[in-house]
């Protein structure tokens, strides 16, 4: 089953879609969440780290294609163009959703093995587990589960009136803008890591 996951940094998801089948696209599964009447939100002008099965779109900041990623290949080796500095510091930040589920997997054994329960119930326990995920970080001073010290964020309630006022976005659109966007970024990322290791 394909699960898309939202997660903040202090490792609590904020948005969870089950129920889709494996092999559905994760570009599929992610329009479905932002087109459904209460599915995740994204205002204009913010953007979420995703992993490079998603479009490079606005709203959705995907590292480089063709450059190395992973953060254990930056062992020993420093970045040699604004692209791989980037992705390294884009896999360090997106690494948070990875450790969410590896702490929700690590706590819930019956998601780390073949389900036979119909596709529905699959869905419920995925998201039953996800919101005693969220309320076991919430609520415990400190987690045995953890792999190591988070410090716990405050909550940013955000009051439901400015949603209205808002705009979403609504679809998965690439364009110049936001490739422009990501590649400014990107450089000026890097030069200003090049300028702090010049000194």
């Amino acid at each position: 089953m394909n699960v898309l996951g939202v997660c903040t940094p202090n490792l609590e998801f904020v948005y969870v879609l089950p129920r889709w089948e494996g092999l559905a696209h994760d570009c599929r599964v992610l329009q479905n969440a932002i087109s459904r009447p209460n599915g995740l939100r994204v205002p204009r002008g913010k953007y979420y780290l995703t992993d490079a099965g998603y479009t490079n779109c606005d709203g959705f900041l995907a590292p480089f294609r063709g450059q190395r990623y992973h953060l254990k290949e930056w062992t020993d080796n420093l970045p040699r163009s604004a692209e791989e500095y980037f992705n390294m510091k884009h896999a360090r930040a997106r690494n948070v959703i990875e450790r969410c589920f590896r702490l929700l997997k690590g706590r819930w054994s019956i998601l780390r093995s073949p389900s036979f329960f119909p596709i529905r119930t699959q869905g419920r326990i995925v998201m039953a587990c996800c919101l005693l995920h969220n309320l076991i970080r919430r609520i415990m001073p400190t987690d045995d589960i953890a792999y190591d010290s988070d410090e716990e964020s405050e909550d940013d309630d955000v009051d439901d009136d400015l949603d209205d006022e808002m705009e979403f976005i609504s679809t998965l659109e690439t364009s110049d803008a936001w490739t422009n966007f990501r590649n400014t970024l990107a450089q000026d990322m890097f030069n200003s890591w090049r300028a702090r290791i010049r000194q």
